[in-house]
């Protein structure tokens, strides 16, 4: 096994996975505005990747070019052992630098997976010797949170760290907080510190509110960790990864030139395949800081095709 995370420089920035946006589309326009150590790829169910059904639409979360690696497929599911597997295998096939099992991610609860999975070791355990079996030749990370309901920070990252896994993101909130609150850093600190006291040899990379290049840098020093992952951030700051480039020194006309790009770039990857409307999600960061941009973000999500959208957004190019 070539195990890449233990070769990153420190502090390593990671981009964080996120339904719904992390396709590779978005990495590739993060990459021209500040490309981070390491990309990960949109949760990928390990039932709909072993299924005739799912298989398609599951290999198409797992597309990535050369500009997004070293790039983590991270995989979900609940309690198919032998699924995990299988989409480990198709995994290490494709090509990826490494596999992410989410054990934290709220939306998945109910299926019994992601932060589900918080505490029930046993079945852990087992998923991640199938993972290793599936893809023996790449580095196994995992993602999760302190607790689902209750703070568990001690005991759970110790069970983790012992399974000989080689990097272990920790996101500061419980499952049942989902996004509310602010993210515990003294607990991701915790994990640091059981890790050296336990001798294991993961990296630690912690995640939760962190907004730029600048305030990674700063939570790394201040709380010990390997690695920072950004995450919602990046959706209002395709920048933030970037060292050198401040989101509020960045033009208007930049912006708008990046969204045309945003924009050709979908066509060409999706064609007909993806709903263009899809990416209305990110107007509002790219729309901004000038005199009527409400007026110009509600025009632009009244269009309904990308050849609209290139056409209106060449004209307000040319305007400001």
């Amino acid at each position: 096994m070539s195990n890449f995370w233990a070769k990153l420089p420190r502090p390593f920035l990671v981009q964080a996975p996120m339904e719904g946006v992390t396709d590779t589309v978005f990495r590739q326009i993060v990459a021209r505005c500040g490309k981070p150590n390491v990309f990960f790829t949109e949760f990928t169910n390990v039932d709909a990747l072993c299924s005739e059904d799912g298989r398609e639409s599951a290999l198409n979360r797992l597309k990535f070019t050369a500009r997004e690696t070293p790039i983590i497929a991270q995989i979900w599911g609940s309690s198919t052992k032998q699924n995990y597997m299988k989409s480990a295998r198709i995994i290490q096939n494709l090509g990826f630098s490494g596999i992410d099992i989410n054990l934290g991610c709220p939306e998945v609860v109910k299926q019994g997976a992601g932060g589900g999975l918080i505490g029930k070791n046993s079945l852990v355990k087992e998923i991640i010797i199938a993972v290793k079996e599936g893809a023996p030749r790449l580095p196994l990370s995992i993602k999760t949170r302190i607790g689902f309901d209750k703070i568990i920070t001690e005991e759970w990252a110790e069970f983790l760290l012992l399974q000989n896994i080689q990097a272990l993101t920790i996101h500061g909130r419980l499952v049942k907080e989902q996004r509310t609150g602010t993210s515990r850093w003294e607990e991701i600190q915790n994990v640091v510190i059981i890790r050296n006291k336990i001798k294991a040899d993961a990296v630690i990379i912690g995640n939760g509110d962190v907004k730029n290049y600048a305030d990674a840098v700063d939570k790394s020093k201040k709380y010990g960790v390997d690695g920072v992952m950004i995450g919602r951030a990046l959706i209002s700051n395709f920048w933030a990864f970037n060292p050198k480039i401040k989101i509020e020194d960045v033009s208007f006309s930049e912006k708008i030139k990046l969204l045309i790009c945003h924009v050709k770039l979908f066509q060409k990857t999706w064609g007909k395949t993806r709903d263009i409307n899809t990416l209305k999600k990110f107007f509002k960061a790219y729309v901004c800081g000038v005199p009527g941009a409400s007026a110009l973000r509600a025009k632009l999500m009244s269009l309904k095709t990308g050849e609209e959208m290139i056409k209106e957004l060449e004209k307000i190019k040319n305007v400001f």
